[in-house]
């Protein structure tokens, strides 16, 4: 992905409490912002909800297996009442 330059001004405290993130995190502070935006855009939410629904479609009859059907039944009522 092509990347472009942003300058974003903040208060000395923010820019030093990012760096201090930034750096217990081991990333630099653009990537740190970075993350912050794509959590905020709800792009990582998404991506996990995406990648549960897939692992529940391919371990589906393993939970049936294990748990029983009348337990996997009960998820999904549940899931269609939400």
């Amino acid at each position: 992905m092509a990347k472009t330059q942003l300058n974003v001004r903040v208060d000395e405290t923010t820019a030093e409490a990012a760096r201090r993130r930034a750096q217990q995190r081991g990333v630099s502070v653009n990537r740190y912002i970075e993350e912050l935006v794509q959590q905020d855009a709800g792009e990582v939410g998404r991506t996990f909800v995406e990648a549960a629904a897939d692992f529940m479609k391919q371990y589906a009859s393993v939970f049936a297996e294990e748990f029983g059907a009348d337990r996997a039944e009960d998820t999904r009522e549940a899931k269609g009442k939400r």
